[in-house]
């Protein structure tokens, strides 16, 4: 289920897990106008810590392939821009309920973080390239869980959602709890570049052909892919487990959903070499059943609820706090 596949993340304390991929403002220092790109009741918002942010999720974007072009470029620190402010004021909201964080809870963060890494020099290495200490670290998961905290008790708590409303929710999204077709297949791959010269191409080819015929003798496929195969699925007999049309190579995909189950495809070549496929197992398309899905559902739709009430609140907090923005085209 698409939806079920979302992270439970809260809007605006998702820093709390991820702090190292996306970061809070460091803490806030009065300085020139050129230093800042905000000011929010007084607490200033620094240029360097609006740089690394919106240079961290270009990186992320790139990543993902969607490099941003000038005209995103100037949409996208606008919007980091206002995420920031938005951090800020709920952060201010925090501390004027009286919000106070255990230092034991910001150390028991830091430690999970630090074990996140497979040594502590790449922890470390990652907060020089990010320019921060590890006391600043600190500062800001204490400010992150402050926000959460008080998330969590102003809008998380109070928040409500009868078994009707999700009910009726899952019958008006039928589509999202579609489970696709699947099929559980092994394949037996004889490797071969498709750059590489055309007799390593037919010499590749002759040999998944001599397989090909000792399955038409009655041998069995899984000892064969144990022996000849060169994927690393070879040690569990060639065994790819079960997948749905979109996650295969297109001709290897086409090939295995045509097939019955039981049935053994001919030579099939894809970018990775030829191929051998044998279909063990298909599922239908499938509806989940509600009483399977509703918990996770009710937990899905509750943050959605919390979700447009911070968004709210927080636009309410904005309209009666006094923010000074020095972002300019450029900067």
């Amino acid at each position: 289920m698409r939806i079920m596949r979302k992270k439970w993340l809260w809007v605006l304390t998702a820093v709390v897990i991820c702090l190292l991929v996306v970061m809070l403002a460091l803490p806030f220092v009065k300085g020139p106008p050129e230093n800042r790109v905000a000011v929010v009741d007084g607490s200033s918002i620094t240029k360097a810590d609006f740089d690394r942010e919106v240079s961290i999720v270009e990186q992320r974007l790139m990543n993902a392939g969607k490099p941003l072009i000038d005209s995103q470029l100037s949409k996208l620190k606008k919007e980091v821009l206002e995420r920031l402010i938005n951090r800020e004021l709920l952060y201010q909201e925090s501390q004027r309920t009286g919000i106070k964080v255990r230092q034991a809870e910001v150390n028991e963060k830091l430690e999970a973080m630090k074990r996140s890494f497979s040594a502590e020099a790449d922890f470390e290495s990652v907060l020089k390239e990010a320019h921060l200490s590890e006391v600043e670290l600190k500062a800001q998961i204490e400010r992150g869980l402050a926000i959460d905290e008080f998330i969590t008790g102003k809008f998380v708590e109070k928040v409500t959602l009868s078994e009707d409303e999700v009910k009726a929710y899952y019958e008006s999204n039928s589509e999202s709890f579609k489970q696709q077709e699947q099929l559980r297949a092994s394949h037996i791959l004889i490797k071969v570049d498709p750059q590489e010269d055309r007799s390593e191409r037919t010499s590749a080819r002759m040999t998944i052909e001599k397989i090909q015929q000792k399955l038409r003798q009655g041998e069995d496929f899984a000892a064969l892919a144990k022996e000849f195969s060169q994927c690393p699925s070879s040690s569990n007999g060639g065994d790819l487990g079960y997948f749905a049309q979109g996650q295969m190579a297109k001709p290897f995909e086409d090939a295995a959903f045509a097939l019955m189950p039981g049935e053994i495809s001919d030579v099939v070549e894809t970018t990775f070499g030829y191929h051998l496929i044998k279909v063990n197992d298909k599922t239908p398309e499938t509806v989940m059943a509600f009483d399977d899905i509703k918990d996770g559902l009710k937990r899905y739709l509750t943050q959605q609820k919390v979700q447009k009430e911070v968004v709210l609140y927080v636009q309410k907090l904005k309209e009666q706090a006094t923010v000074e923005r020095y972002l300019t085209e450029g900067s």
